[in-house]
């Protein structure tokens, strides 16, 4: 079994991914290791936060063997995401998980709600036809000799006008995506992860992954 170091903190992204790439894979996360750091978010890209993680992370766990006790091969990855609103210029885009917050350049991370609210003040006067939006996924993974793979997927969809189911995380509750008429918050994980960005992302990584265990 192939062991795959996640460059995240976030529970639910760690569970989607899990959930995503099957039992084939051993999945680990920076919760696992004592005094792991924190790598700073300040890239202009998607791509550029997501190498960013993943190389950090990939040293620091080969500088530390005997704290982050990694006895064999591994691979680590990294995800940037966020959502694309047509309407905002592209915003919130890498700044989606601190949108809400006052420093948006590399500061604390807002609370889903916080950032809902944003969003939907943003856009309030906006019509249903103007509320085009696209979550975009950017997987960045650090291989064994050194060099940095990127997989990308997106999942394009509108922006409602108010909040709606219990599920999800972050934008879910806001994002309809295209060809539905509920916000992946209503639709629930078995959809989700059939047509997410994140799904499309892992999709590519997982045919490499296949690739590399043969």
């Amino acid at each position: 079994m192939m062991d795959l170091v996640l460059a995240t903190r976030n529970v639910h992204k760690v569970a989607e991914i899990r959930g995503l790439l099957g039992g084939d894979v051993r999945l680990l996360c920076q919760l696992d290791f004592k005094d792991c750091p924190a790598v700073a978010e300040d890239a202009a890209t998607f791509a550029g936060n997501a190498a960013r993680k993943a190389e950090g992370l990939n040293a620091w766990l080969e500088a530390n063997p005997q704290t982050a006790r990694m006895s064999g091969p591994f691979y680590v990855l990294a995800d940037d995401s966020g959502l694309e609103v047509d309407a905002l210029g592209g915003a919130p885009g890498v700044h989606s998980a601190r949108f809400a917050a006052a420093d948006s350049a590399g500061g604390t991370n807002s609370s889903d709600a916080q950032n809902n609210a944003k969003l939907l003040r943003l856009l309030e006067g906006v019509p249903s036809d103007r509320r085009a939006a696209r979550f975009r996924c950017v997987l960045a993974l650090a291989t064994r000799d050194k060099s940095t793979l990127f997989f990308e997927g997106q999942c394009g969809g509108r922006i409602a006008l108010g909040a709606a189911g219990p599920g999800g995380f972050g934008y879910d509750p806001l994002f309809v995506p295209e060809g539905f008429a509920q916000s992946f918050a209503e639709l629930g994980e078995d959809v989700k992860n059939r047509i997410s960005h994140r799904a499309k992302a892992l999709a590519g990584l997982r045919r490499f992954l296949n690739g590399v265990s043969r």
